[in-house]
């Protein structure tokens, strides 16, 4: 039996927070959807794996597939319903016989469940996971208690859910077809052909994330397990200063600041990222940035600051660790730094593979002493923790 899973990702995810889609939100280190496609892309049942993205999601996707293999994406429509199709249409010329579709945003979908599913699709075809609701239910349109609604034989649906492939792409196109646009899972879309469904347990932990508090949860809930398997608990720190020069702008943490002049250097003069990137270097007892880019060698004439920190983090990976945290410190007279922490964090997070919740970054002023203090430079002062087994 040939099982494809198509993981439907296209979602803004709005409710999360911020200005990246929750489902490329980092949790434990890695991306959300990276999490979810591990779970189907190495489970031995799943021939292949087919992602339908948001439209301008194709950079996010590449980085969160890093080590997978999966199949290119596919970009996905208006409504969840639009995505799904496409992702069956893409999986159709495989000629699967059965098929599981799942939330990018459930990456807890263990390898216990998704055996389940697709078991039972032997007597079924169609399988829904879920949960008997357990809390008492409340009818209260406008806020108002109107009626207590009987819970019993009611379920919260999850994924993967699983089904014939033909069936369920018939069942699509037949929606499609008929302008029906507006079913939230494709269970819904099934019934509406009068596919038979089987309810199975599924699991609590196969949560779906949707607001920050849920991203948060499990990044701690994830990373705390990760850690846990890492004992060696190393911090560097690193220092760098770089003077000012003529020109419109300066690079902090990958974020392009307007000011009346430059940051002289070799590179893009990143004070902050250099000062970050010889943080994890001593961290792990490697050098620093001139012993890895010596400003001699041409090719880093100009050279965007996050290679450096790419390759920092590079060698902590090659190690089998993690960053845990990193702290910054950027002491400048001017320009204001506050109003582009938030973009910096959002800069930083991927490329150390961690939440922005565990970055700290703070701004000061010399207060008119030194050389900082008479607006000649900036100098920044990072720490870095890293873990190691």
């Amino acid at each position: 039996m040939t099982v494809a899973a198509v993981i439907v990702a296209g979602g803004s995810g709005l409710r999360a927070g911020g200005e990246t889609p929750k489902q490329y939100q980092t949790i434990g280190g890695r991306p959300v959807l990276w999490w979810t496609l591990k779970a189907f892309a190495e489970h031995p049942g799943i021939a292949r794996v087919q992602t339908v993205i948001g439209e301008g999601h194709e950079a996010m996707f590449a980085a969160a597939t890093e080590g997978l293999t999966v199949e290119p994406a596919v970009t996905g429509g208006a409504t969840r319903q639009d995505s799904c199709r496409a992702g069956l249409e893409a999986v159709a010329r495989h000629q699967p016989e059965k098929v599981l579709i799942h939330d990018a945003a459930r990456p807890f979908a263990s390898r216990d469940l998704i055996s389940h599913v697709i078991a039972w699709l032997d007597r079924h075809r169609a399988v829904v996971p879920g949960l008997p609701v357990a809390e008492t239910l409340k009818l209260a349109p406008g806020g108002i208690v109107t009626a207590t609604v009987d819970r019993s034989g009611l379920w919260t649906a999850q994924t993967p859910q699983g089904f014939g492939f033909e069936a369920i792409l018939t069942a699509h196109r037949a929606a499609h077809a008929a302008g029906v646009t507006n079913l939230t899972d494709d269970a819904a879309v099934a019934e509406r052909l009068g596919i038979e469904i089987a309810m199975i347990p599924g699991r609590v932990e196969n949560r779906k994330l949707t607001t920050a508090e849920d991203i948060e949860t499990a990044d701690r809930a994830m990373m705390a397990a990760r850690l846990d398997h890492l004992p060696d608990i190393r911090v560097g720190q690193g220092i760098d200063v770089h003077p000012f020069a003529e020109g419109n702008g300066v690079t902090l943490c990958g974020v392009s600041i307007p000011h009346d002049r430059s940051l002289a250097g070799h590179s893009d003069a990143d004070v902050a990222m250099h000062a970050l990137t010889d943080a994890i270097f001593g961290a792990i007892g490697d050098g620093d940035i001139g012993v890895h880019f010596p400003p001699t060698d041409r090719r880093w004439k100009g050279a965007a600051s996050a290679i450096f920190l790419a390759k920092a983090v590079e060698l902590v990976h090659r190690r089998s660790g993690l960053i845990a945290n990193a702290d910054l410190t950027i002491l400048a007279e001017a320009p204001r730094i506050a109003p582009h922490i938030a973009a910096m964090k959002a800069v930083l997070a991927p490329l150390l593979g961690i939440a922005a919740e565990r970055i700290a970054i703070k701004a000061t002023t010399a207060e008119k002493l030194g050389a900082i203090g008479r607006g000649e430079g900036i100098v920044a002062f990072a720490t870095a923790m890293v873990r190691l087994p």
